[in-house]
């Protein structure tokens, strides 16, 4: 068991796993009587699994991802991929497809509240730069990145 900081109150939470749907998983960090349950967005494509949170490490709100490339068994180690210092990164929602992951998310600070992406095309391994979704250049930005790395 480990404890959860929520506020100004320290929660005991558990991690479960469930099977939903033949091959369908679903991550529910669970509840003591006084906390909500908090469902872990994921994604899964072939074998390969894929989770998004908005982790707490740094102090301020960051967007978390793990891999799993074969069927939940093992998962790779965890990549911040929002790595904000002026703004919390918050509401994290993931989908895959063949080796393609994305992963979408808010930053928000006091000043402004902008979506943005990040994409993988070899299954979570590496993902190109941070797209402002909010801009006219995230396109074009993800072309060149795109282009060069494959």
């Amino acid at each position: 068991m480990k404890n959860f900081s929520c506020n100004k109150y320290v929660i005991p939470y558990t991690v479960l796993v469930i099977l939903t749907s033949g091959t369908s998983f679903q991550l529910v960090v669970g509840q003591s009587e006084i906390s909500p349950v908090l469902l872990v967005p994921m994604a899964q494509s072939g074998e390969s699994i894929y989770l998004a949170w908005s982790g707490n490490d740094t102090g301020i709100p960051e967007i978390m991802f793990r891999a799993s490339n074969d069927n939940g068994i093992t998962f790779g180690e965890k990549i911040n991929l929002s790595n904000s210092t002026t703004s919390d990164s918050i509401n994290p929602q993931i989908t895959a497809s063949g080796d393609n992951v994305l992963v979408s998310w808010w930053e928000n600070n006091q000043t402004f509240q902008e979506p943005v992406i990040r994409i993988s095309t070899d299954r979570g391994n590496n993902f190109g730069p941070i797209l402002n979704l909010s801009t006219n250049d995230t396109l074009e930005t993800w072309i060149t990145y795109y282009q060069s790395n494959t």
